[in-house]
C-alpha cells in the first residue's frame, strides 16, 4: 500500500491523490484501504514516516572502533540533511504540497521526528560515554540538533546561490558541519 501511495504522490502530489487511485495501483479494493487508513493524509503520514526513518537510518554511519560518537553524529546529520533534500518524496511535497509539513514544524512532532530523536539521543549518550560530546541533557541536545537539521533541510534552498561558490549547498554543508562540531565538542 505504501509503495502504491508513494507512486501516486510522486506522479500527481498529495492533494490530487485519492484512495481510489492508491487502491487501483495497489490492486486492492478501496474498502481494504479504508479499514486501515481513513483518508489519504493518514496514509501519506505513514508513508512519510517510513521514508524519513529509512533515509535517516541510511545516513547515520555505523559505530566503529576508534571513531568518536561525535564524528558519527555530525557525519550522520550532514548526510541526513543532504539525503532528505534529495529524496524524491520530500522534493515533491516541498514543491507541490508544502503545507503538509507545517504541522510538524509548528505544532507537533510526528512519528519520524520521534524516531530521529531516539536515534540522536542514543548517539549522544554514546558521545557522553566516550567523552567526545559535551556533557548535557541528551534529550534536550537531541531536540536542539534536530531543530538545526530541520532548518537546513527545509530552508537551505532559500539561502543558496549556486552561481557563487561561497554560497553553494556544499558550502552550507561545511558550515553545518562546523556548527555541529562546535555545539558538540566538550
Amino acid at each position: 500500500m505504501l509503495d502504491a501511495v508513494r507512486d501516486c504522490v510522486l506522479a500527481v502530489g498529495v492533494r490530487r491523490t485519492t484512495l481510489t487511485d492508491v487502491a487501483r495501483r495497489a490492486g486492492v479494493s478501496r474498502m481494504t484501504l479504508y479499514r486501515r487508513w481513513p483518508d489519504v493524509r493518514s496514509l501519506v503520514g505513514d508513508l512519510m514516516t517510513r521514508e524519513w526513518i529509512e533515509a535517516a537510518t541510511r545516513a547515520m554511519p555505523q559505530p566503529a572502533p576508534g571513531i568518536p560518537a561525535r564524528t558519527l553524529i555530525v557525519d550522520g546529520l550532514v548526510r541526513g540533511v543532504d539525503a532528505f533534500r534529495a529524496h524524491p518524496l520530500f522534493r515533491k511535497i516541498i514543491d507541490v504540497d508544502p503545507e503538509l509539513l507545517l504541522p510538524y514544524v509548528l505544532d507537533r512532532r510526528g512519528a519520524s521526528q520521534e524516531a530521529l530523536l531516539d536515534l540522536l539521543t542514543d548517539a549522544l549518550r554514546g558521545g557522553h560515554a566516550d567523552g567526545s560530546v559535551q556533557p548535557g541533557h541528551p534529550e534536550r541536545q537531541a531536540r536542539s540538533l534536530l531543530l538545526v537539521a530541520q532548518s537546513f533541510t527545509l530552508s537551505l534552498r532559500t539561502m543558496t546561490d549556486e552561481d557563487d561558490p561561497d554560497l553553494t549547498a556544499e558550502a552550507f554543508y561545511a558550515e553545518l558541519r562546523t556548527i555541529l562540531e562546535r555545539t558538540l565538542t566538550p
